[in-house]
């Protein structure tokens, strides 16, 4: 064996025993990466900061890219938050882009969970295909299952209705899953991720 066989000969062989099972492991993410991870796939727009001025800072930013004048805003928390930018705010017209809240991310779809807290009793096709969805860290879950956990253990009082989820985010109806065929819940989706742990 020459000299250049010796050096190049790594480059030639195969992956060893040891680099294989390394390979084989699947990787763990957190729960918080799995929900982003999941959410861009679908074509999300993830906008991740550490306070609510932050926050204020990435809505304004995003209603002046998409030249968007006017939010629609059911929450009375949220039209408060609004306001500090100055937007005209609608709590009627579902024309202009919907600005919510959500009851959970669930981490292992990457889809948001909403309900007639958020929503009143509209379905989600009726709303403005544009959504601007302001949530925190704390709000994240493994699957669906515990996000309706959540929901029933939060709102002890008055299980709220109307609850669904917002599965995909490009607006790209060819691509909607048959099993949701006609339930147009695609939604060119802007998440405000909140660090609150």
């Amino acid at each position: 064996m020459g000299l250049f066989d010796k050096l190049f000969k790594n480059s030639k062989s195969k992956p060893s025993s040891k680099d294989k099972k390394i390979n084989e492991h699947p990787v763990v993410l957190s729960l918080d990466d799995l929900f982003v991870n999941n959410f861009i796939n679908k074509g999300g727009k993830f906008l991740y900061c550490i306070s609510e001025s932050e926050a204020l800072e990435i809505f304004t930013r995003i209603l002046k890219e998409n030249n968007w004048q006017q939010v629609s805003c059911v929450q009375e928390k949220l039209i408060e938050f609004s306001k500090k930018t100055k937007t005209p705010i609608s709590s009627s017209n579902y024309n202009s882009p919907f600005f919510t809240t959500c009851e959970h991310l669930v981490a292992d779809s990457g889809n948001i969970m909403v309900s007639s807290n958020q929503i009143k009793e509209m379905k989600l096709i009726e709303l403005n295909s544009n959504f601007i969805v302001m949530a925190t860290t704390s709000q994240i879950v493994k699957n669906m299952g515990e996000g309706l956990t959540g929901i029933k253990a939060s709102c002890k009082e008055k299980i709220p209705s109307n609850i669904c989820e917002i599965k995909s985010y490009g607006n790209d109806e060819k691509k909607e899953n048959f099993l949701n065929y006609g339930l147009s819940n695609s939604k060119n989706t802007y998440l405000i991720l909140i660090e609150d742990l």
